[in-house]
């Protein structure tokens, strides 16, 4: 079953001769549970598509399915419902509440939403993590690695329809980025969570079930037409 799909997805950015086509055309099916990394250069598309993915922006055209709801169409504060109900974001830059600590970041969205947190589920999350002797801590007193595993943990809580990383191991060194993303796969498989990763590195993308490749706001690799 997809959770994840796009129609001839469009994003443009001005007119005429210097009209930017950041995303021109654009079908993507992802599956339940599946971990899909998203690869380009700079410049390729791949940060608008994960921006239409998460709602974030809207498209010129076309549409954007999360859980079979279209969320291209919905207004502002609909679709920020829906975004922090049905979808988990992991930045590079960590993203957490500098005066809020571990667990307090890691339930904040859900009771954001007036929701009661499934404790037993969080817990799973934070052991699954290794996050269990640093729930009192600030972020500050965190290394980047726990920030950014705090971070996961914190879009795993709500249960999201998808996860989107965008370069989540950016801010990291390589061993500790390489022991993140083992941790988000191994999190991913044992919650059943589907996953999309935007990274330009490859060696990272190898992590993930399938790889699609962005040039010019087009997939030329691994898209529909490969599947």
């Amino acid at each position: 079953m997809n959770v994840l799909r796009t129609e001839n997805l469009k994003k443009y950015y001005g007119t005429g001769e210097s009209q930017v086509r950041a995303l021109d055309g654009i079908d993507l099916t992802v599956e339940q549970g599946e971990f899909l990394a998203v690869v380009g250069t700079s410049g390729s598309g791949k940060s608008t598509l994960l921006h239409m993915l998460g709602g974030l922006d809207r498209p010129t055209s076309g549409k954007v399915y999360v859980d079979g709801k279209d969320i291209s169409g919905l207004k502002d504060d609909a679709l920020c419902i829906f975004r922090r109900r049905k979808i988990g974001f992991v930045f590079q830059s960590y993203n957490l509440v500098p005066v809020l600590n571990v667990y307090e970041n890691i339930v904040f969205p859900i009771e954001l939403d007036g929701n009661e947190t499934d404790r037993d589920y969080v817990e799973c999350v934070i052991e699954a993590l290794g996050l269990k002797s640093k729930l009192t801590s600030l972020p500050g007193q965190l290394s980047g690695g726990q920030q950014q595993r705090a971070a996961i943990a914190r879009a795993l809580a709500a249960k999201p329809a998808i996860l989107l990383a965008d370069e989540p191991t950016g801010n990291l060194d390589s061993k500790t980025g390489q022991d993140v993303l083992g941790l988000l796969k191994v999190t991913g498989e044992r919650f059943g969570q589907t996953i999309v990763m935007i990274t330009h590195n490859e060696e990272v993308a190898q992590l993930a079930d399938r790889i699609i490749r962005i040039e010019d706001g087009r997939i030329v690799k691994g898209g529909e037409e490969d599947a």
